[in-house]
């Protein structure tokens, strides 16, 4: 693709790595194809290649307008464009030099910006957010049945192993799963613990930025980053194996430590290190003798892989395979790429998007009748419960039954 790019933005940073990424894009339109908003709306300017061509249209001078902002917002960043790109195209990182550049310029409506104000300074914080949910469960008898669906009930209570090996890993339980549920990170220990490896888990828990990092706010994202760092730093230099995240949500962000640091002389380094050590929970699991482990076979599965394992971390399959491995019977189910209108915070700010991708992905789900839904994010499992009837849990539950 041509680009004629300002010289404003061809002496930024930001400008010069959009300029290479928009020169890799041949505008074939593949991506479209998989994009679930442009399935849904059918507007061109709601696909990846539309977007491509109005962010290109800004580093070039010309003018766009809260339309224009709109129509980026509602990208679910799920990247199963990337997967489908043939050229290689960055979108992603060129969705968030957009994103920015267009935040820095324009002023969102007063409304708007409290919505995302009250979204970070509630779900970012794990004991805000745990007293929110418990009022919410208090009160969740007497709100309409959409908002009921929203608020689920409380996690049984497990007990984590106690227990001690030379093999040690950190757990980075994030910011709403502990409060929402607490079961996985408990299922997680006991099964490493049965893999001879010792979990450690953070005290307290604490957001990875992600949050922050999506919601227009990402100078506060690299505070928390700097804040996991500084952390996790000290279990890094004690010979820590790994960082395992359960979210795939929070792991992928996580991973991209180190480009989104790569300018801090303080971090720059540290958040290298950080980001090499971080794994999906399955990356440690499939290495692993997993014949000690005694998963429930007694049920048939749908495997729902987040957009954030099988596009942000390049994880597809990965869970499939290692639950067939355990001879646990799962099924097959249509559009099982597309992503389920989850991510992250874009179930509060796009609702309507996010409720017609969860009933599409429920209804292909459901027409296979499986016993229950498995996941590897907090954000898809409990987006999909609160639209079924299925059981909706995380796959490391299953094999820790």
């Amino acid at each position: 693709m041509q680009t004629r790019l300002t010289e404003q933005f061809l002496s930024d940073p930001r400008g010069q790595r959009a300029n290479e990424i928009l020169r890799k894009c041949v505008h074939c339109g593949f991506c479209n194809a998989t994009c679930p908003t442009h399935e849904i709306l059918g507007n061109e300017l709601d696909g990846p290649r539309g977007r491509i061509y109005q962010i290109k249209q800004i580093l070039e001078g010309q003018s766009h307008s809260h339309e224009t902002r709109q129509h980026l917002d509602q990208c679910l960043t799920c990247l199963n464009c990337e997967t489908t790109c043939p050229s290689g195209v960055d979108y992603g990182e060129l969705l968030d030099i957009g994103r920015e550049i267009i935040e820095e310029n324009t002023s969102r409506p007063l409304l708007d910006r409290f919505r995302r104000h009250l979204i970070r300074e509630s779900l970012a914080y794990p004991d805000r957010f745990a007293v929110l949910l418990g009022m919410g469960r208090i009160v969740r008898l007497f709100l309409p049945s959409r908002l009921q669906a929203g608020i689920p009930a409380k996690s049984p209570t497990t007990k984590r192993p106690v227990c001690s090996h030379s093999r040690k890993v950190l757990l980075a339980e994030g910011c709403v799963q502990p409060a929402l549920s607490p079961s996985i990170t408990a299922a997680t220990c006991r099964v490493l613990d049965q893999l001879d490896i010792e979990a450690i888990t953070e005290n307290p828990p604490a957001c990875c930025g992600a949050l922050h990092h999506h919601t227009s706010a990402p100078e506060q994202a690299l505070n928390f980053a700097r804040s996991r760092i500084d952390a996790w730093w000290p279990h890094v230099e004690a010979g820590m194996e790994a960082i395992i995240s359960t979210a795939s949500g929070c792991g992928v962000h996580i991973k991209h430590y180190g480009k989104l640091l790569e300018h801090d002389m303080e971090y720059a380094e540290k958040s290298r290190k950080i980001s090499e050590l971080t794994k999906d929970l399955v990356e440690v699991i499939d290495q692993e003798d997993t014949t000690r482990l005694r998963p429930n076979r007694d049920c048939t599965v749908a495997c729902h892989s987040p957009c954030t394992l099988q596009h942000g971390q390049k994880l597809a399959g990965r869970v499939e395979s290692l639950l067939d491995s355990m001879g646990i019977k799962r099924i097959f189910f249509n559009e099982s790429h597309l992503c389920c209108g989850a991510a992250g915070s874009y179930t509060l700010l796009q609702p309507t998007l996010s409720r017609q991708l969860k009933k599409r992905k429920l209804e292909n789900i459901s027409r296979q009748q499986p016993d229950m839904i498995v996941t590897a994010n907090i954000g898809c499992l409990h987006h999909l419960a609160s639209g079924t009837s299925i059981p909706v849990r995380h796959w490391v539950e299953l094999i820790a039954d």
